[in-house]
Protein backbone atom coordinates (compact mmCIF):
# COMPACT_ATOMS: atom_id res chain seq x y z
CA UNK A 1 0.00 0.00 0.00
CA UNK A 2 1.51 3.33 -1.05
CA UNK A 3 -0.02 6.99 -0.69
CA UNK A 4 0.91 9.84 -2.63
CA UNK A 5 -0.28 13.56 -2.42
CA UNK A 6 0.37 15.36 -6.19
CA UNK A 7 0.83 18.65 -7.33
CA UNK A 8 -0.10 18.83 -11.30
CA UNK A 9 0.92 22.08 -13.25
CA UNK A 10 0.40 23.57 -16.61
CA UNK A 11 -2.72 23.63 -18.48
CA UNK A 12 -4.76 21.68 -16.07
CA UNK A 13 -8.11 23.46 -14.80
CA UNK A 14 -11.36 23.19 -17.46
CA UNK A 15 -10.14 20.18 -19.56
CA UNK A 16 -11.76 17.53 -17.65
CA UNK A 17 -8.70 17.03 -16.02
CA UNK A 18 -10.40 15.73 -12.26
CA UNK A 19 -13.34 13.75 -14.03
CA UNK A 20 -10.82 11.79 -16.49
CA UNK A 21 -8.55 10.95 -13.21
CA UNK A 22 -11.43 10.31 -10.72
CA UNK A 23 -12.51 7.03 -13.83
CA UNK A 24 -9.12 5.93 -13.97
CA UNK A 25 -9.00 5.93 -10.46
CA UNK A 26 -11.46 4.12 -9.72
CA UNK A 27 -11.21 1.40 -12.62
CA UNK A 28 -7.27 1.17 -10.71
CA UNK A 29 -9.13 0.72 -7.61
CA UNK A 30 -7.10 3.41 -5.71
CA UNK A 31 -8.91 5.78 -2.88
CA UNK A 32 -8.34 9.45 -2.61
CA UNK A 33 -8.88 12.70 -4.00
CA UNK A 34 -8.15 15.11 -6.40
CA UNK A 35 -9.20 19.22 -6.34
CA UNK A 36 -8.62 22.24 -8.20
CA UNK A 37 -6.59 24.76 -6.71
CA UNK A 38 -6.81 28.53 -6.39
CA UNK A 39 -3.31 28.85 -8.25
CA UNK A 40 -5.01 27.06 -11.50
CA UNK A 41 -3.16 23.38 -10.70
CA UNK A 42 -4.77 20.45 -9.40
CA UNK A 43 -4.08 18.51 -6.19
CA UNK A 44 -4.62 14.52 -5.71
CA UNK A 45 -3.97 12.19 -3.15
CA UNK A 46 -3.69 8.29 -4.24
CA UNK A 47 -3.53 5.13 -2.08
CA UNK A 48 -3.50 2.12 -3.28
CA UNK A 49 -1.13 -1.05 -4.48
CA UNK A 50 2.37 0.63 -5.69
CA UNK A 51 1.69 -0.35 -9.71
CA UNK A 52 -1.81 1.13 -9.38
CA UNK A 53 -0.32 4.58 -8.29
CA UNK A 54 2.53 4.37 -10.61
CA UNK A 55 -0.06 4.07 -13.55
CA UNK A 56 -1.98 7.25 -12.02
CA UNK A 57 1.16 8.93 -11.70
CA UNK A 58 2.60 7.93 -15.26
CA UNK A 59 -1.21 9.25 -16.14
CA UNK A 60 -0.89 12.69 -14.76
CA UNK A 61 2.31 13.78 -16.28
CA UNK A 62 0.24 13.36 -19.71
CA UNK A 63 -3.25 14.02 -18.70
CA UNK A 64 -6.37 14.47 -20.38
CA UNK A 65 -6.17 15.56 -24.80
CA UNK A 66 -6.51 19.18 -24.12
CA UNK A 67 -4.77 19.05 -20.74
CA UNK A 68 -0.95 20.52 -20.77
CA UNK A 69 1.04 19.30 -18.38
CA UNK A 70 4.02 21.09 -17.08
CA UNK A 71 5.49 19.30 -13.64
CA UNK A 72 3.88 17.07 -11.44
CA UNK A 73 5.68 16.84 -7.67
CA UNK A 74 5.55 13.98 -5.97
CA UNK A 75 5.51 12.97 -2.15
CA UNK A 76 4.66 10.43 -0.35
CA UNK A 77 2.63 10.47 2.94
CA UNK A 78 1.21 8.07 5.45
CA UNK A 79 -1.64 5.72 4.38
CA UNK A 80 -4.97 6.46 5.86
CA UNK A 81 -8.11 4.77 6.01
CA UNK A 82 -9.91 5.68 3.08
CA UNK A 83 -12.67 3.74 0.78
CA UNK A 84 -12.70 5.49 -2.36
CA UNK A 85 -11.89 8.08 -4.57
CA UNK A 86 -13.95 11.47 -5.25
CA UNK A 87 -13.64 14.68 -6.52
CA UNK A 88 -13.65 17.80 -4.24
CA UNK A 89 -14.77 21.34 -5.24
Amino acid sequence: MRCVRVRISGHVQGVFFRASCARLAEELELTGWVRNRPDGDLEAVFQGPDEAVDEMLAWCREGPPHARVTGVDVRAEPPVPKSEFRIEP
